[in-house]
């Protein structure tokens, strides 16, 4: 009896050692990356962060149990096998609003947090009112912030040729260089909307890593050239929803299906992946699509099939499959489709 349960708390031992050396290994290679765009600007709820939604995410970001970390030191480790901290956190600002250096900069510089803007060079030319300056990229850049690209027109990538995707990313360029003396190294898809067609054109112009739009741990898949990152705004940007997405883990999956995120004639497509070994029991996994809500789960084994009779609408469509873990922190995969 006394042997048998010494082989059993030895066993114990034994798999919470592992089940810790497992989340050490799987934090090494994670990281959540957050996205903004306005700031202050109520007339646009579906992308606005209110300033005091704002203060109380820095306050939140700032209590110690976060790493925030500059998106290209991110990108950097993990591109060059570098660990990352657990809970390694991201900021990313898409568009160059205004805003940004009149509410958003000025707190997050006092906090000492990093960010990354993905400029849209040809909104910054047109001088309008509501964009930023180059004067004030400059300053921003001369202090520290991270300049990314984001295309000259803001297009829809995947419904353009490919001269003209590569007019737009030279175009920028040439624009960058000129008024920053540099190239981004980062680039983030406008509405992040990409196909394989495209994240192949974006990965041959040299760039580092590129981010979607959709929600999602970075480390689900090994794809750099389409990272998540979760939005935030007036609807999806109280506390509990950064909690959630700050302390999100990822969810690693394999052989995913359909491999092109652009909608063609099979409609609505048959969408899997193949979970990681190493993440145990699936029973809680629960998937869901923007259009249709949850969908059904088909388990064959490891290998998990989503399925819905609800057709692609034209336009973006995003797939959340989430599973709860035992820390009360949630696994977060997740993809965004496109039909034209």
């Amino acid at each position: 009896m006394r042997t048998t349960r010494y082989a059993a708390v030895v066993f114990g031992v034994m798999a919470l050692g592992a089940g810790v050396f497992a989340s050490a290994v799987e934090a090494a290679s994670s990281a959540v990356v957050l996205m903004y765009h306005r700031f202050g600007e109520s007339e646009y709820p579906a992308t606005n962060t209110t300033a005091e939604q704002l203060d109380i995410h820095i306050q939140e970001l700032t209590t110690g149990g976060y790493t925030v970390m500059s998106l290209p030191r991110i990108v950097g480790r993990l591109n060059s096998g570098q660990p990352l901290p657990d809970r390694t956190v991201g900021i990313s600002i898409d568009d160059g609003y205004k805003s940004i250096y009149d509410v958003a900069w000025p707190k997050f510089r006092a906090a000492g947090l990093p960010f990354t803007i993905f400029v849209a060079t040809g909104h910054i030319d047109q001088g309008s009112s509501k964009h930023l300056s180059w004067d004030q990229i400059r300053e921003m850049r001369d202090a520290g912030v991270t300049i990314g690209h984001h295309t000259v027109s803001h297009l829809h990538m995947p419904k353009a040729d490919d001269k003209r995707i590569e007019d737009e990313i030279t175009g920028a360029h040439a624009r960058y260089e000129a008024e920053l003396g540099q190239q981004p190294g980062l680039f983030a898809y406008p509405y992040g909307e990409a196909s394989l067609r495209v994240a192949a054109t974006i990965k041959k112009a040299g760039f580092a890593a590129a981010f979607g739009q959709h929600s999602g741990v970075i480390g689900s898949v090994g794809d750099m050239f389409y990272l998540p990152r979760f939005a935030m705004n007036e609807t999806y940007g109280d506390l509990s929803r950064l909690k959630l997405a700050a302390n999100a883990r990822p969810l690693p999956v394999t052989d995913v299906t359909p491999p092109d995120h652009l909608i063609g004639e099979v409609n609505p497509p048959s969408m899997g992946f193949t979970i990681s070994e190493d993440i145990g029991s699936t029973a809680a996994l629960a998937c869901f699509l923007s259009h249709a809500g949850r969908g059904k789960v088909v388990r064959l084994g490891k290998r998990i099939e989503v399925r819905t009779e609800a057709v692609f609408p034209k336009g973006r469509t995003r797939l959340n499959c989430t599973m709860p873990t035992a820390g009360g922190r949630w696994r977060w995969y997740g993809r965004q489709f496109y039909r034209p």
